[in-house]
């Protein structure tokens, strides 16, 4: 029986998709991990790692991965259909090697490691993303601005910058971003920065990162089955608050529509830092 008469406002489940016994204050959390979800995928990408630290501080870490997953790639849908024509397709395939690596090495990494290795290597990998953060903020102070003035709906900036341009910026970032998004739905933070580096405005920062995840989070979804993220409790709990990341990814559209791109650029950079600090405990 479950603590909560939570559930019940939420959509019947067939009894092959058995619901955790959580309690009010728990299904509060997944509830409200479910609308960070949504917006992530539409408006604000570092909401994601928010949503990921409050599904783990309800759920055990690998069981929290496995539903995060689940309501990410329901918000995926949402975002890829709202920016179908918005992202940088080009750059994508060139990061496909890297990230397809780095998601097979966090795959081996969950099969082998216990919840509480999981969480030490989580909070390790968001403090080195912080610095990284920092860091590339701090160079790209001194940087250029692109000379050519942009529409908000252009597909992407008039040139990358020297860090997004090299092959070897490629490997770091997309192999970091699959190792994180497998082990812990937490690529956002490196992609947040690399696509920044990239000078993309607004709708094509969105596009790009959507269609991006929308790839990742198809590879990792077998791997996630394999190794037992992916469970019929899992599937439940995401059926569960499925509605709620909709809601929130379309309401996170009509908000990043009115963004203007003096203020997404600092509201992404201070949820990409902010986002990682719960995850380091």
């Amino acid at each position: 029986m479950l603590a909560s008469p939570v559930p019940c406002l939420l959509p019947a489940l067939p009894a092959a998709l058995p619901l955790p016994d959580l309690g009010a204050a728990d299904w509060a959390m997944l509830i409200a991990a479910a609308a960070l979800a949504g917006i992530a995928k539409t408006a604000l990408p570092g909401a994601a790692t928010i949503a990921v630290a409050l599904c783990a501080a309800v759920l055990p870490a690998k069981e929290s991965t496995g539903a995060m997953l689940l309501m990410l790639m329901t918000g995926d849908l949402l975002a890829v259909w709202a920016y179908r024509r918005d992202a940088d397709l080009a750059m994508l395939r060139r990061l496909v090697p890297a990230v397809v690596t780095g998601v097979a090495a966090g795959a081996i990494f969950l099969a082998l490691a216990s919840n509480d290795s999981t969480r030490r290597v989580i909070g390790a990998l968001l403090l080195a993303l912080i610095a990284i953060t920092l860091w590339q903020r701090r160079r790209a102070v001194g940087s250029p601005s692109p000379a050519v003035e942009q529409s908000p709906t252009a597909p992407r900036a008039p040139g990358l910058s020297a860090t997004a341009a090299s092959p070897a910026a490629r490997l770091i970032y997309g192999s970091l971003a699959g190792f994180t998004t497998m082990v812990a739905n937490a690529g956002g933070p490196v992609t947040s920065m690399y696509f920044l580096a990239c000078r993309y405005p607004v709708k094509a920062f969105l596009g790009t990162t959507a269609w991006f995840f929308f790839a990742v989070n198809l590879v990792k979804l077998p791997f996630s089955v394999s190794i037992g993220l992916v469970n019929p409790t899992t599937v439940a709990l995401a059926v569960a608050v499925a509605p709620v990341v909709v809601l929130a990814a379309l309401a996170g559209r009509r908000l990043a529509q009115r963004m203007e791109q003096r203020i997404f650029e600092p509201v992404v950079i201070a949820l990409t830092i902010i986002s990682a600090l719960p995850l380091l405990v």
